[in-house]
């Protein structure tokens, strides 16, 4: 294993300490009315084991549903935030109010937050919202309604009816092209060959076509199944190609970073007819975008990063990528970053929530 992998989970594994001690130290005085202090020792001692042998299983790849780990490790980090939360309620009051009554008041409150927390992130990531943006260009004859969609990780727990909705909102901004720029499949084909989802894929169209480029998660080691699984759902998938549409304008799609035989973007550019017309490039990762705002290109859609998809991920991801979310203009070429209609892993997103991207370029 390299040793940055062995830093990020060594990482990992203690900050899953530090959660599970504080959340048995809130789990302890939550329920101290109710039970017995036997009982109170060996719910602790389950605490502790049950996530820590969950996470040796499934890094030795023994139990290979990472899900279930990741999701432990959810509950873990707000049941984490929550107890900080309430000690530090307490401290701050517990001078005037009834120590008593402040303690059956927020045994009361916990659970109920808890819960409406864990709602609150299963609703985001399965209730997408559509972001507009506006983008002005001398270079583009007329006008375009672009369809951004990124990121969708079609599999288990995504798939059919997520499509179907996916094409309705599609159907309903009346865009004029869709593009997607990767990470369509989550890991690999099964779950989309098993549920049959290519007749929900096939929905998605539009006048000037759907066209999508391979994210990271296309690359585990299935990408020429899903390039063609694409390809025979009627998505145009480009790999380091351009392709003009409408004689208006110019789309690049390039593959993800994990393929190290991908062209650098400005040999890519090199390649293409030395005219004005409007360049909009697919790109995976928001990683490159300073780098990009100096090369011969219009507008660079990506996606990744989720918004971090789970707070507090989102602070990390506003800190790692020049844009985790949104628009940015940097030197007269525009970037505009989703935080995807589809989520990694786990059925959740707190701070970030699906989105489907309108993007209207007119002169």
């Amino acid at each position: 294993m390299p040793p940055r992998y062995l830093i990020i989970f060594a990482v990992v594994i203690l900050t899953a300490q530090l959660f599970i001690y504080v959340t048995n130290r809130g789990l302890r005085w939550y329920l101290k009315p109710y039970i017995g202090q036997k009982c109170g020792f060996l719910l602790s001692a389950l605490l502790w084991l049950l996530p820590n042998i969950l996470m040796a299983i499934t890094a030795s790849r023994v139990f290979p549903q990472y899900r279930i780990t990741a999701f432990v490790l959810f509950l873990l980090a707000y049941a984490f935030m929550l107890t900080l939360g309430l000690w530090l309620i307490r401290l701050l009051v517990k001078r005037v109010v009834n120590p008593l009554k402040l303690d059956r008041t927020l045994r009361l409150v916990a659970p109920l937050l808890y819960v409406s927390i864990i709602g609150f992130g299963l609703y985001n990531a399965y209730t997408p919202y559509v972001q507009h943006y506006a983008i002005h260009s001398d270079k583009l004859q007329g006008s375009l309604r672009i369809g951004l969609v990124s990121d969708l990780h079609l599999g288990k727990l995504f798939g059919a009816k997520q499509l179907d909705k996916l094409a309705e909102i599609m159907q309903q901004q009346q865009v004029d092209i869709i593009l997607m720029p990767g990470d369509i499949m989550d890991d690999n084909l099964t779950y989309y060959l098993a549920e049959n989802m290519q007749p929900h894929l096939q929905k998605l169209r539009a006048p000037l076509g759907v066209y999508a480029t391979l994210g990271n998660h296309d690359f585990f080691g299935a990408q020429q199944q899903i390039r063609l699984a694409l390809q025979a759902a009627g998505i145009n998938v480009l790999a380091d190609e351009a392709v003009s549409i409408d004689n208006r304008f110019v789309v690049v799609g390039r593959n993800d970073h994990l393929d190290k035989t991908r062209l650098p973007l400005n040999q890519l550019l090199a390649h293409l007819p030395q005219d004005n017309r409007l360049r909009i490039l697919l790109d995976h990762r928001p990683d490159d975008i300073i780098e990009n705002s100096q090369l011969a290109l219009d507008l660079q859609l990506s996606g990744h990063a989720h918004k971090g998809q789970v707070f507090p991920a989102n602070l990390i991801t506003n800190v790692i990528y020049p844009l985790d979310h949104g628009y940015l203009n940097l030197n007269n070429r525009h970037f505009v970053v989703t935080s995807g209609y589809g989520f990694w892993g786990i059925p959740f997103r707190i701070g970030s929530q699906a989105e489907v991207v309108v993007i209207d370029i007119n002169r």
